[in-house]
């Protein structure tokens, strides 16, 4: 009787540590799916870095065109009134 009690616990136990590993490989594949997706959004975090860097960069050659264009006007202005 004391045999069959431990050989069904056993059994037991072995359904147990079954079915733990079930979910421990459900994990290990969510995990991975995750991981892929923190991937994937760190790249496109940084290609939007890298795009806003150019739009940064675009916007200051731009301001720095309109300044030197508005110093010349300026300064047309200026020999036009006779300051120069």
């Amino acid at each position: 009787m004391e045999n069959e009690e431990i050989i069904k616990h056993f059994e037991e136990i072995e359904q147990k540590v079954d079915g733990l590993i079930k979910v421990c490989k459900s994990l290990d594949k969510k995990n991975s799916g995750l991981n892929a997706k923190i991937n994937d959004l760190e790249i496109e975090i940084q290609n939007k870095i890298e795009v806003e860097k150019n739009y940064i960069n675009e916007r200051n050659i731009i301001l720095l065109k309109v300044k030197r264009v508005l110093a010349k006007l300026y300064e047309i202005e200026d020999i036009s009134n006779g300051k120069k």
